[in-house]
C-alpha cells in the first residue's frame, strides 16, 4: 500500500472515530497500531504478508512505548498534578480569589475582576484550564449571583479566566509540547508567563468596559469591612505566592530544574496544608487518587500520540505537506492564519491535550520549515487551544461552568457573555503573533 495513502487514511480514520465520540487515546493508539502493521505487512508494490508485518511492527511499537514511559521529563506531569490537587484541597488556590475579593470590593465589577485574578492564581499552581474553570466556577459564580451580578458577566468571567490554566506555568500542555518537539520545558514555562499576564489585563479591561456601559450588571457590594480586613486577606494568600515563587523563581533563576520544581512544590503544598490544618489523611488520599486518575488519562493520550507520531514519520505525510505549502507559495502569514483557524475549530470539539498531540506531527514541520521559533509557536498553540475552549458552539469551559453551577444557568447565557471577551482574545493573539518578544523575552533572559 502506498505510504501516503495509508497515512492519509489513518488520519481520516481518527477524525471519523472522534466524530463517533471514541476517546482520543483509543483513536490515536488503535489507528496507529493497525496502520503501522499494514505499513510493514503490505509494502508498496508488494504482497500482503501477515507475519512480516507483525515481526517488523512489534519492535517499533514496543520501543516507542518503552522510550516514552521511561522519559525522565514525563515524571513532572504527576508531580504537578499532585501539587494542584493538594493545593486545591488545602484551599491554597482559592485564597488568592478571597484576597482579591476583599481588595476589589469597591471597584466596579470587582467580584468579576477578583474571579479573573483568582483564576490566574489557581492557574499558577494547577496548570489545567478545565480544572480551573470547574473549581473557580463552583466558588465565584454563585457568589457573584448572590450579590446581584448579571448571569452573563458572572459566568463568562470565570469561563474566560479558566483559560489561563494552560498558559501560566506550570502547564501540562507545555510539558507535552516540550517532550514531543524536543524543546526546553523550562523555557516554555517562562514563555507563557508574560502572555498570561497580558491576557489577565485584557480580561480586566473587558470587565471594566462592560460595567461602565451596563452598571446594573455589577452592583456595588454592601458588605461591611472591618479595619485590617485587607491586610488579613492579603496575608492569607502567602502560601499560593510562595508556591508560585518556588516554581517560577526557581526555574527562571536556574536554582532548580523543572522536575525538581514540581517535586519541591508538591511536597511544600503537602507540608503547608498539614501545618495549616487544612489537609487530613482523607483529603490527602483523595488528592492522590485524583492525581492517579488524571495522570493515567494524560499518559494514555500521550502514549497513543507517541505511536501515531512514529507512524506519520514512516509514511512521509509531514514532508509532503511541507512540500505542498512550498509549491503553493503561501506566505508565512497565510500559513499561520490557516494553522490558527484549524486549532480554534478543533478546540471547539476536542480536549486541548488531544488536539495538541494530534496536530503536532503536521504543524511542527511546517513551522520549522518557515524558520519560526518553536518556543514562540508553543505559546501560540496553547493560546489557540484556550480560545477554542470558550468559542461557541461547543466551547468546553462554558459547559463546565454550567455543570458546576446548575441548570438555572443556561449554556447560551454563558456564551452570550463570552462573546464580549472573544474580541480581547483575538487582539491578544494578534499581539503574540506580531510581537514574538512578548513570549521570548523571559526565556531569552534566563540564566
Amino acid at each position: 500500500m502506498d505510504p501516503f495513502i495509508l497515512g492519509s487514511a489513518g488520519f481520516a480514520s481518527i477524525l471519523v472515530l472522534l466524530a463517533l465520540r471514541v476517546p482520543i487515546a483509543f483513536c490515536l493508539g488503535s489507528v496507529a497500531v493497525i496502520c503501522t502493521f499494514l505499513f510493514y505487512a503490505w509494502p508498496h508494490g508488494g504482497e500482503f504478508d501477515f507475519e512480516q508485518g507483525l515481526r517488523a511492527a512489534q519492535p517499533v511499537l514496543t520501543s516507542n512505548s518503552y522510550d516514552f514511559v521511561h522519559s525522565f521529563e514525563l515524571t513532572m506531569v504527576p508531580l504537578f498534578i499532585a501539587l494542584s490537587q493538594l493545593a486545591f484541597h488545602a484551599r491554597i488556590t482559592t485564597d488568592i480569589y478571597y484576597a482579591a475579593r476583599v481588595w476589589l470590593a469597591r471597584v466596579p465589577g470587582g467580584l468579576a475582576i477578583a474571579s479573573i485574578l483568582g483564576c490566574g492564581g489557581f492557574s499558577a499552581i494547577t496548570g489545567s484550564s478545565v480544572a480551573c474553570a470547574a473549581a473557580m466556577g463552583r466558588i465565584c459564580v454563585p457568589e457573584m449571583l448572590r450579590f446581584g451580578y448579571g448571569k452573563k458577566l458572572a459566568s463568562s468571567s470565570v469561563a474566560v479566566g479558566g483559560t489561563l490554566g494552560s498558559l501560566i506555568p506550570p502547564s501540562v500542555p507545555f510539558i507535552l509540547y516540550g517532550i514531543f518537539t524536543e524543546t526546553s520545558i523550562k523555557k516554555l514555562f517562562m514563555a507563557g508567563l508574560l502572555p498570561g499576564l497580558v491576557s489577565i489585563v485584557g480580561y480586566i479591561i473587558v470587565v471594566l468596559i462592560w460595567v461602565k456601559i451596563s452598571p446594573d450588571e455589577a452592583p456595588q457590594t454592601t458588605e461591611e469591612r472591618k479595619p485590617g480586613d485587607r491586610r488579613k486577606a492579603a496575608f492569607k494568600a502567602w502560601p499560593a505566592i510562595l508556591l508560585f515563587a518556588v516554581i517560577a523563581g526557581g526555574i527562571y533563576g536556574g536554582f532548580i530544574t523543572t522536575t525538581e520544581a514540581a517535586a519541591v512544590s508538591a511536597v511544600l503544598a503537602l507540608i503547608l496544608g498539614v501545618l495549616m490544618k487544612r489537609l487530613n489523611l482523607a483529603s490527602i488520599i483523595l488528592s492522590l487518587r485524583e492525581t492517579a486518575y488524571q495522570t493515567s488519562m494524560i499518559f494514555l493520550i500521550a502514549f497513543g500520540a507517541k505511536i501515531f507520531v512514529s507512524f506519520i514519520s514512516l509514511t512521509g505525510v509531514a514532508p509532503w505537506l511541507v512540500g505542498l505549502v512550498e509549491a503553493a507559495q503561501l506566505s508565512d502569514v497565510m500559513v499561520m492564519a490557516v494553522l490558527c483557524l484549524i486549532f480554534i475549530v478543533l478546540g471547539m470539539f476536542l480536549d486541548p491535550i488531544g488536539i495538541l498531540l494530534l496536530t503536532l506531527p503536521f504543524a511542527v514541520p511546517l513551522v520549522e520549515n518557515m524558520g519560526f521559533n518553536l518556543i514562540w509557536f508553543g505559546v501560540i498553540v496553547v493560546k489557540l487551544l484556550e480560545i477554542g475552549l470558550i468559542t461557541p458552539p461547543v466551547g468546553l469551559n462554558a459547559f463546565v461552568i454550567q455543570s458546576v453551577v446548575g441548570r438555572d444557568l443556561k449554556v447560551h447565557t454563558i456564551f452570550a457573555g463570552i462573546t464580549r471577551f472573544l474580541g480581547a482574545e483575538f487582539v491578544i493573539l494578534l499581539l503574540l503573533l506580531a510581537f514574538p518578544a512578548i513570549s521570548l523575552f523571559l526565556p531569552n533572559s534566563m540564566f
